[in-house]
């Protein structure tokens, strides 16, 4: 039997699927990855691979002038979505879900750095596994709910932290993934001017990075596991 093929979107080298990695193997994806760097990223068919993940970076979604690869990665991405094929965004790649949707993209009021629980709406999504757990937030751009999905957590600072569409679309603004991959240190080194903005040291993170990073990558992987379980593409 063939494998089922699974497509990364890697926006930056330091943000990767890190811990969601093992559920999806474990579910049975051979998993590819491409960077919006590399020269054969605008002719990859997004609507083929049997499950698209995105993953995040610094850059808005809005920056469409800076970062003309946003442009093209939407269109491919609406044809997707409209055919619902099973497709995960998380943070930068949440956003471009909403974008890719209709719904408008923007800077928030401030920057959400740090781990922290989300509010979660919905017990009987797969986000129950993280109630009560703190997840890495690391972003300060957010979104409206575009038509038709159903919102599954907030934070205090952000109503808008996750929504799925059926049970094939799904989008985190938070980072779940987050708390054992060593290319952390690179977030630290790459991000040291939001930290100042956010008013974060980073002693205070690598401290909370210690303390609760194994319990949000133990609740992020039951948290994709569960819902690739579901997925009817």
């Amino acid at each position: 039997m063939t494998a089922k093929r699974a497509l990364i979107i890697r926006h930056v080298p330091y943000e990767g699927v890190a811990a969601y990695r093992a559920p999806i193997e474990a579910a049975g994806y051979a998993i590819d990855r491409i960077d919006v760097a590399d020269p054969a990223f605008p002719s990859v068919d997004l609507a083929e691979p049997d499950l698209l993940i995105m993953m995040g970076g610094p850059m808005g979604v809005y920056e469409q002038d800076q970062h003309p690869w946003i442009t093209c990665q939407l269109r491919r991405l609406a044809r997707r979505i409209a055919a619902d094929r099973p497709t995960l965004g998380v943070c930068f790649g949440a956003q471009m879900m909403a974008a890719a949707m209709g719904a408008p993209v923007f800077a928030g009021p401030q920057v959400e750095i740090g781990f922290h629980p989300v509010a979660v709406h919905a017990p009987d999504s797969p986000l129950r596994h993280l109630a009560e757990v703190p997840v890495l937030h690391w972003h300060g751009d957010t979104f409206d709910l575009p038509d038709e999905v159903e919102l599954l957590a907030s934070s205090p600072l952000y109503p808008h932290q996750a929504f799925r569409r059926g049970p094939n679309l799904l989008a985190l603004q938070f980072h779940a993934e987050m708390g054992e991959d060593p290319r952390f240190e690179a977030w630290l080194e790459e991000g040291e001017a939001t930290l100042a903005r956010a008013g974060v040291t980073e002693p205070a993170l690598r401290a909370a990075h210690a303390a609760h990073g194994p319990g949000a990558v133990a609740a992020g992987r039951a948290m994709i596991a569960e819902w690739l379980a579901d997925l009817t593409d």
